[in-house]
């Protein structure tokens, strides 16, 4: 069922429900008053009566004609019964009405039972056990309330004419607030509907609200089409990711190779073996890099230890080394006396060292001199690395997308890649909780800041 229509009938449903016990409770409280107001009026008909019996005993044969003239204290259609002490009747007013419980009634009317209350069909009967000058009589009376009874119609159709009204205008009521309500709901499940999860280029959504619920959702969702739209990209790129991650070390190792294969010298032979294993074992590394970073997006927890982050920067460097014997990197710390303690981590040797690797990657590669600079700034509890070099520069408009799949730059041009390297690396530094940022202080000089 669409939340528009629930909203409509559990709103209206309730209200409607509400006001139905509201007016029918109204009408129960009127209908109890008016018997007990008319049964009041019965009981002080009798005792009037039984004072005028007692009054004028010896007017018996007028005694009727006299009662039956008090208008202000008669009623429609009434029968009323006096009987003495020994229950025997001494006076019966001129109606005709029957009363079929009189001996029953009578039989309960005792001292200890003065009042009984009933009902024949639509009218009211009362006895009453009265004590007058020292005397007993019971009196009971059989009368129909025609004017309470006239009045609880009356207040019977005004409450259901009200109780139509109502109904009317709570689901006119209804219909308005739930299409308010539903509104951002339903455009949110029809952009749902119609959105691409296959478009790497299709927007957030975004929805016209003041719900913080819906933004939060909205938020949410955005969020996860992100992580998802990452996912996609990720798989969809695996195969450049791969060549992309493996090009270096495997150009390592044909250098290695080329090099033992030009040596004659069996002593030199055996330590470019040596070497040729080594960077057989980084091979291995990077391809446990890239199944790490698989179980860690099908959601398997990252495996983490205390590392030095100076030595991981040392290894990356001297990896590098071998395939750029003639690029220079300036690694320096600021300040220069600190607690070396600052430069551990709680990292995955593994994935930082190949975020890290990626960087200085970059930094050869859309370098314009021989060289680049690495700072560890431990200024802060937490250390910071910046890798810089000079070069042309990105545009403020590019920065913005250095990090999304296969984006390159302009200066990228001529220049062999799949714009993936900081694409993983970012993914990696994610997954550690560290940032990383791009930015350039001069057009001429790139630099690239990352804080754990």
């Amino acid at each position: 069922m669409k939340i528009r229509n629930k909203i409509l009938i559990y709103f209206s449903s309730t209200v409607i429900a509400l006001s139905a016990f509201s007016l029918a409770l109204i009408y129960l409280l009127f209908y109890e008053y008016r018997e007990e107001e008319f049964q009041q009026q019965q009981n002080e008909k009798i005792k009037y009566t039984v004072g005028l019996v007692t009054e004028f005993k010896q007017m018996s044969e007028e005694l009727a004609q006299l009662l039956d003239a008090q208008d202000i204290h008669d009623f429609y259609d009434e029968k009323l019964l006096i009987f003495n002490s020994q229950k025997e009747l001494i006076f019966s007013s001129l109606d005709s009405l029957p009363i079929a419980k009189t001996k029953q009634i009578l039989n309960n009317l005792s001292p200890a039972t003065q009042w009984v209350e009933t009902k024949e069909e639509d009218y009211d009967l009362v006895g009453v056990y009265v004590e007058n000058k020292g005397k007993t009589y019971y009196g009971i009376s059989k009368a129909y309330d025609a004017s309470g009874y006239s009045k609880l119609y009356f207040l019977r159709n005004v409450l259901i004419g009200i109780f139509i009204s109502i109904s009317v205008v709570v689901i006119l009521v209804s219909l308005y607030l739930s299409n308010i309500i539903s509104k951002p709901i339903t455009k949110l499940a029809e952009k749902l509907n119609n959105y691409n999860l296959g478009d790497e280029h299709a927007e957030m959504l975004t929805v016209n609200t003041t719900s913080y619920e819906l933004e939060f959702l909205t938020e949410r969702f955005n969020e996860l089409l992100g992580r998802t739209k990452e996912a996609f990209a990720f798989q969809k790129n695996a195969i450049n990711h791969i060549s992309h991650e493996l090009k270096t070390p495997i150009a390592v190792l044909v250098s290695e190779m080329e090099r033992a294969q030009a040596t004659d010298n069996e002593k030199s032979l055996k330590s470019e073996l040596e070497g040729l294993t080594n960077q057989a074992k980084s091979l291995g590394e990077i391809i446990n890099v890239l199944l790490e970073i698989s179980k860690i997006e099908s959601g398997q927890e990252l495996a983490i230890e205390t590392v030095r982050l100076d030595e991981i920067i040392l290894d990356s460097l001297e990896d590098l080394q071998v395939i750029y014997p003639d690029f220079f990197f300036d690694l320096n710390f600021h300040p220069t006396v600190f607690d070396e303690e600052q430069l551990n981590i709680r990292a995955n040797r593994m994935l930082i060292k190949q975020a890290i690797q990626n960087l200085l990657l970059n930094a050869i590669s859309y370098s314009s001199t021989g060289n680049a600079e690495i700072l560890i700034d431990c200024s802060e509890s937490n250390p910071c690395v910046r890798i810089s070099n000079k070069g042309a520069g990105v545009s403020r408009e590019e920065a913005g997308q250095l990090f999304r799949h296969s984006f390159r730059g302009q200066n990228s041009s001529g220049k062999i890649g799949f714009g993936l390297g900081l694409v993983l690396a970012k993914k990696i530094f994610d997954f550690h909780h560290a940032t990383i940022k791009y930015q350039n202080p001069t057009p001429e000089r790139n630099e690239f800041e990352i804080c754990f």
